[in-house]
């Protein structure tokens, strides 16, 4: 079974920066479009940045020009690096791929708030 591993949340105040992390343990990962996705306090579960296996990328507008996607496939991990943080990007942030979602890993709390 194929299990997603996210790190790198935390508490961050307005305008600060984090760098989320998402381990993959299928090398099917390298050839797959990799997603971040994230749910906020009492909200659905909503896509956030995309990634081709040619990194080729795309953002949610709420994130565009603040967050950016990459991936690494020799290392089968997946970041997620986030500048200029708003209170409404609180939420846990868990990656799978785009299409037939993989088993959910745990998620990473990411809390922006001063």
């Amino acid at each position: 079974q194929v299990q997603l591993v996210e790190s790198g949340g935390g508490l961050v105040q307005p305008g600060g920066s984090l760098r989320l992390s998402c381990a993959a343990s299928t090398s099917l990962f390298s050839i797959e479009t990799m997603a971040w996705y994230r749910q906020g306090p009492g909200r659905q579960r909503e896509l956030v940045a995309t990634t081709t296996l040619n990194s080729d990328t795309d953002y949610a507008d709420s994130v565009k020009g603040r967050f950016t996607i990459s991936r690494d496939n020799a290392k089968k991990t997946l970041y997620l690096e986030m500048i200029s943080l708003k209170p409404e990007d609180t939420a846990v942030y868990y990656c799978n791929r785009l299409k037939n979602n993989w088993p959910w890993g745990q998620g990473t709390q990411v809390t922006v708030s001063s």
